[in-house]
């Protein structure tokens, strides 16, 4: 027995053990909600990607046979007995339907049985073979459409889930639950699995662009707030600054190189430990007089802050008897296992739970008073995903409730805590660098990077369409540790060459910033990260004298140096242009490091393209990808006129080899724009 009925705003379908609603969620956009009997669960409300936005009041329709709900340019059919399709209003056109099950098959919606209340919960719809599929987040697998691909939805150190798809046939998917899951994008069907959930919920839009869809999808989850100026200049990092002098040296040896430098990044372990979240005062005496220093040479700084506890912090016991840890319900007692600047060893860590709004006031208090009283307002949220060991978030229990239900969740409610706590008291522009975020992250100034990649070719191929698809799931501020994190050897010609084609790459990304774990020689182990997470390593090491080798633009031979100093001034004669696009961000959602099927949706060619990709709407840019490699193919698209950035000369339409000599990778501007006049400059 079922029934179908119309409310001032919605569709309601029942039956005797599921209902469903849908409902308007912003223009041209619907929300769908279902569950396995009962009501509906609550939504995630603030905590969740989508606002509580005006919508139009949609058109219903309720007949013998079926019923409908049009928002816009999205309708939505729903059959009598249950089954649901989406098309366009305007003419009719097949967008997205649920699978058409076999008699003795699972229905589209399925809903399996967990002994703690919630549900395992699947969401299956039909194929199209033709059907090309971008989003997701950022993943390291080098595809662009992703197509063919299964997708755990986890947040990983460099995997990271924002579940919002964007398709070819002209519509947005957000599937709008922070469980641990999987998408499947085969060509037998597409499915969307959550491991632990109250209900299925997801959010669906359609326009006339690939733009217009992520108009329509930032609009509900929220728009970027401008990036600070200072943000769009130059980022120097290092695994890590010991001291403040330390800082101010390399602070001021840019200035006397007359090196552009606008933010410099203080990495782990400049605090005392884990969970105190504030400077060694041995070490760090005068942070408000260091931070004032650097003001005044122009240069912001950003502190690294983690997750973590320390089992000696200050603030453990208070934190304990608050109830403001994630809890533990199998396996070790601890969340994760991290050496410390002291004691030396592995220690057992703990979890701050971000899922509870008094946890976010306790940590946003601790910054305020170890941070942000020295002047400091952008912070590092490293580790965020947050990472545990062993890597099963089902063991671990929040106030949100169980970890397979709502780990998805964590980077985006600890960016929101640190977002929260800085505009409280008065920040007008916090920034947070985060190593996770989820949907709607973006919000709260969040700005991605790609976590701790190795230093190879293989991973800068694999960074073009990681980046571009985290653009494509709302996310426009993004970039990578520029010569990757791990595995790069100074003196290496081979890496020095790795480190110049990334440079180039890295000037046309949001985010521009140097960071990676440098060896000079041997540190006395190949890589930190073998040593990061096991319970029997050797008691002598800790963080407290641990620093990779250097890692500033000198610090790569004099060859290379003289590649990258020019690359530091092209990216401050960008700023202007790099602001625009953060404009555009912040008002339309459009990210600046673009997909090429985002300017061009009517070339098919663009869809394909996942090594080459336009900075804001006029520059297209072709990063070299390969060791010794000195000439690439390019694929200009036909509607419009081009011109070589470096020489401005014009250049003809469709596939062609560019030339790409160590100085640079190639660069066109499209119809003449005058940002190409930069590039004049350093011809």
């Amino acid at each position: 027995m079922s029934t179908l009925r119309a409310e001032a705003d919605a569709l309601v379908w029942g039956s005797d053990d599921e209902i469903l609603r849908l409902e308007a969620w912003g223009a041209d956009a619907l929300r769908v909600r279902a569950t396995r009997g009962g009501e509906l669960p609550e939504p995630l409300g603030a905590d969740g990607a989508l606002l509580d936005v005006a919508s139009p009041e949609p058109e219903v329709e309720v007949g013998a046979d079926g019923a409908s709900i049009t928002n816009g340019l999205l309708r939505a059919r729903l059959d009598a007995d249950g089954s649901l399709r989406f098309e366009r209003s305007d003419d009719g056109r097949p967008l997205l339907a649920e699978h058409d099950p076999h008699f003795v098959d699972p229905r589209a919606r399925h809903y399996g049985h967990r002994p703690d209340g919630y549900w395992r919960v699947e969401a299956s719809f039909s194929p199209h073979g033709d059907e090309r599929l971008y989003g997701l987040g950022q993943q390291q697998h080098g595809q662009l459409d992703q197509k063919g691909c299964v997708i755990d939805l986890v947040q990983r150190n460099t995997q990271v889930t924002v579940p919002f798809l964007l398709s070819s046939r002209g519509y947005g998917f957000l599937w709008h639950s922070p469980a641990v899951g999987r998408v499947e994008l085969a060509d037998n069907g597409t499915r969307w699995v959550a491991e632990a959930s109250r209900g299925l919920d997801y959010w669906i839009t359609t326009a006339d662009s690939p733009a217009g869809i992520l108009e329509r999808y930032s609009a509900v989850t929220g728009r970027a707030p401008m990036l600070p100026e200072r943000a769009a200049g130059f980022w120097q990092s290092n695994l890590r600054y010991r001291s403040q002098a330390e800082v101010m040296s390399v602070a001021n040896e840019y200035q006397r190189r007359g090196l552009p430098l606008d933010v410099i990044v203080i990495d782990a372990g400049h605090w005392t430990v884990m969970g105190d979240w504030r400077f060694d005062e041995e070490l760090w005496p005068d942070p408000g007089a260091m931070v004032r220093e650097l003001d005044a040479l122009g240069v912001q700084v950003i502190v690294s802050v983690w997750p973590t506890v320390n089992p000696t912090s200050e603030n453990l016991e208070t934190m304990r008897e608050q109830g403001l840890l994630a809890r533990t319900t199998y396996g070790p007692p601890h969340a994760s296992w991290l050496f410390d600047n002291r004691p030396p060893g592995a220690l057992p860590l703990e979890l701050y739970d971000a899922t509870d709004p008094a946890a976010r006031r306790f940590l946003g208090e601790r910054l305020r008073e170890g941070y942000l009283r020295h002047g400091i307002e952008w912070f590092w949220l490293d580790a965020d995903e947050p990472e545990i060991k062993p890597l099963e978030p089902g063991r671990l229990e929040y106030a949100g409730g169980p970890g397979e239900a709502v780990h998805d969740l964590y980077p985006h409610l600890h960016a929101r805590a640190v977002w929260e706590a800085m505009r409280e008291a008065g920040v007008e522009a916090p920034l947070t660098l985060n190593r996770s975020v989820w949907a709607g992250s973006q919000r709260y100034g969040a700005a991605l990077w790609s976590g701790d990649i190795h230093s190879s070719w293989a991973a800068l191929r694999a960074q073009i369409p990681a980046g571009l698809n985290v653009g494509l799931a709302g996310i426009p501020w993004w970039g990578t540790d520029i010569g990757g994190f791990k595995g790069g050897v100074s003196g290496d010609r081979g890496f020095r060459e790795l480190l110049v084609r990334w440079f180039q790459f890295a000037v046309f990304t949001p985010i521009f910033r140097l960071h990676g774990l440098r060896q000079e020689g041997d540190p006395g182990f190949e890589d930190i990260t073998e040593l990061v997470g096991t319970e029997d390593e050797p008691d002598a090491f800790s963080l407290a004298g641990f620093s990779g080798g250097p890692n500033e633009v000198w610090s790569f031979g004099e060859d290379a140096y003289e590649l990258i100093a020019p690359l530091l001034h092209l990216r401050q004669r960008l700023r202007p242009y790099v602001m625009e696009q953060m404009r555009t961000a912040h008002e339309h959602g459009l990210p600046p490091m673009r997909a090429m099927l985002l300017e061009f949706p009517d070339d098919a060619e663009a869809w394909g393209l996942a090594d080459q990709f336009m900075f804001g709407p006029d520059l297209l840019v072709a990063p070299i990808l390969e060791p010794g490699a000195t000439a690439r193919e390019v694929y200009l698209p036909a509607s419009a006129a081009w011109t070589d950035a470096w020489t401005g000369a014009a250049v003809g339409v469709g596939r062609h080899v560019a030339a790409a000599p160590a100085e640079r990778i190639p660069v066109f501007v499209r119809d003449g724009a005058p940002v190409g006049r930069v590039f004049g400059e350093v011809v």
